[in-house]
């Protein structure tokens, strides 16, 4: 990737001294020079079938340790103990640490248990004791349960609860390897969530549909309202997927020029919501599942029937959306338009509208028929989803909750709710005239979809591999263990994930990508000092979205990068990166400061969406 920024002349600004261009070409040039991230996946499954064989050998082992509180003994005010009622024994409560007022924790080993039949003596029928003949003990006999099979509890033996690595690199490990192979990728959880829902998305993409809704979006608008609108409707194009970064930004910095402000400030603050905003939203969309699975996985290292809901996230999301929309709005005036108002036109600044500028916002009269036929389409689909979830008896009606089950089949629902609209405007457009144009774009949305695929099939050994070495959960207690005993706090945890992922990005663009590798290690070690998946989940959203604007390795910043040359013909990707690293430094510390004043609160996330996990439950 070249920048074009030393094609600008001297005095032009973005080439100023001191403006951090060259530490940003040198992310640029190091990111470049990392394996495309399906070959990074291939890479780890390698290393840790290595590691598997190298632990095996040393034998690498980690003994299972978890916070217990320290109590001490109930004094009443007379300095005498005070007993329970309930146990007749002293009373215990937790020690609190004088500086924080939290119960104090020790981490005491686990020890290992062992199962073993339940038994008891038997009785005569007047009650006492049988004795054996033959040794003069009482006779001791098995204890059924309800269903004929002998009653077993666990015990606690001398030896602690260990982990170790299984060697991949054995004969059996090798032919597990193999004959797993096809299940581990078919079996993949974020996979099938993922096609589906964007294969929905696709149709409405292709026949139009989108482009012409987020068009209407932004001409309905008033003046005043247009840039926080901007960021808005980029914030909420993530409902379908990418195509807010092809769609959004060319509109957004054609309306801005047909006003008579800088094309490059629409660009901005609609890119800055696309891409900065990514992971907020009023609605559920297709990321949310998808991230859920993989925190689901992260998080079954330490409880095995632990579940992330897809919708634990949804009330922070969406009280994100209204706080990145205003700071977006903010960084865009303060920042950036009053930086690009002292350019000239050709620049990228401000000039007098034309008639084409202003002709080329316009809709169609087919396009809004088109969109009035669509939504009478999304109205009815939406109104049968309604019946099957509120009216009892009906498939997705919940028995216990309205959550119970429509929560389950979003990605289904989220499938009907493009697909069907979509495929009524193509109607009506006259480009879908048969059952054969519809094939033809699911075809066409599978087929873009091919990158996923392949991704996941590379991420699924790793993960798997992972597993199955044991290193997962040697290296969970290990990390989670340090960083208890390290006595930081969950607030200083949280803030140090964030940055780690916004560093991250910049080496890594692919989000999915760095959660499959991210989940199955932070989950369980902040699920070890007491930090839920649904929160750990929500501080990666944040640091993965607000450096998306500014990695060299988001593809879509090509893209953006033409859409800016149309108006700076000698801008390069030092321009572009200038513009937009406003937005990154204040989207990080405003959206980071909002989850700490959440966690403060004590908020729930979303639904199923606490802060806090509980060891000892």
């Amino acid at each position: 990737m070249t920048s074009g920024t030393s094609e600008r002349p001297s005095s032009s600004p973005s080439q100023q001294p001191g403006n951090g261009f060259s530490i940003l070409d040198m992310i640029e040039w190091s990111g470049n020079k990392l394996p495309d991230p399906v070959t990074l996946f291939a890479l780890g499954t390698l290393l840790v079938m290595v590691l598997s064989f190298v632990g095996a050998k040393l034998d690498w082992r980690v003994t299972e340790r978890l916070p217990q509180p320290i109590l001490q003994d109930v004094i009443d005010a007379d300095g005498n103990p005070v007993i329970d009622e309930e146990t007749g024994k002293v009373a215990r409560e937790p020690v609190l640490d004088p500086d924080t007022g939290e119960p104090m924790l020790t981490w005491e080993v686990v020890q290992q248990t062992r199962e073993e039949i339940v038994t008891r003596i038997k009785l005569d029928d007047d009650g006492e004791p049988i004795l054996d003949d033959e040794t003069g003990h009482p006779m001791t006999e098995v204890v059924l349960g309800d269903d004929g099979e002998p009653l077993t509890r666990k015990v606690l033996t001398d030896e602690p609860r260990s982990h170790g690595v299984t060697n991949i690199l054995t004969a059996d490990g090798i032919f597990w390897a193999l004959s797993s192979m096809v299940s581990n990728f078919v079996s993949f959880p974020p996979l099938g969530v993922v096609l589906v829902g964007m294969l929905g998305i696709g149709v409405a993409e292709r026949t139009g549909l989108i482009r012409s809704l987020l068009k209407a979006f932004m001409l309905i608008v008033p003046g005043r309202l247009l840039t926080p609108s901007m960021v808005f409707i980029g914030i909420m194009s993530s409902l379908a997927t990418d195509a807010g970064y092809v769609v959004l930004p060319p509109l957004a910095a054609a309306l801005y020029k047909a006003v008579g402000r800088s094309p490059l400030v629409g660009l901005a603050a609609v890119f800055a919501g696309v891409s900065a905003g990514f992971n907020a939203n009023l609605f559920i969309t297709g990321l949310d599942p998808m991230l859920a699975e993989f925190s689901t996985i992260g998080a079954q290292v330490i409880d095995s029937d632990y579940v992330v809901n897809p919708a634990s996230n949804w009330l922070f999301l969406i009280a994100s959306t209204f706080v990145i929309t205003l700071t977006g709005w903010f960084v865009t005036s303060r920042f950036v338009e009053r930086r690009l108002n002292k350019r000239s036109p050709e620049d990228g600044g401000p000039s007098e509208p034309t008639a084409a500028d202003l002709a080329e916002q316009q809709l169609k009269p087919e396009e809004f028929l088109g969109m009035a036929w669509a939504g009478l389409g999304a109205l009815a689909t939406v109104g049968v989803f309604l019946a099957l979830i509120l009216i009892p008896g009906m498939p997705l009606y919940g028995p216990g909750a309205v959550f119970d089950r429509w929560i389950e089949v979003i990605v289904p629902m989220l499938f009907f709710i493009f697909v069907v609209p979509g495929i009524v405007y193509g109607v009506y457009m006259k480009d879908v005239k048969n059952d054969k144009d519809v094939a033809k774009l699911f075809m066409e949305s599978m087929a873009a979809m091919a990158p996923i695929i392949v991704l996941a099939f590379v991420a699924a050994q790793f993960i798997e591999h992972f597993q199955y070495s044991g290193l997962d959960r040697m290296l969970a207690m290990a990390g989670g263990q340090w960083l208890g005993q390290a006595g930081f706090g969950a607030a200083m945890l949280i803030v140090c994930f964030i940055l780690l992922t916004l560093l991250f990005n910049l080496f890594m663009g692919s989000m999915s990508a760095k959660y499959a590798m991210f989940a199955p290690i932070f989950i369980p070690m902040f699920m070890l000092v007491g930090i839920s998946p649904e929160l750990t989940q929500a501080a990666y959203r944040i640091g993965d979205s607000v450096s998306n604007i500014i990695t060299p390795l988001n593809a879509y910043l090509i893209i953006i990068l033409v859409f800016m040359q149309k108006y700076v013909p000698k801008g390069g990707m030092g321009t572009l990166v200038a513009t937009m690293f406003p937005y990154t430094v204040v989207f990080t510390i405003v959206w980071t400061a909002m989850l700490l004043v959440w966690m403060w609160l004590g908020l729930p996330l979303g639904i199923d969406g606490g802060l806090t996990y509980d060891l000892m439950n």
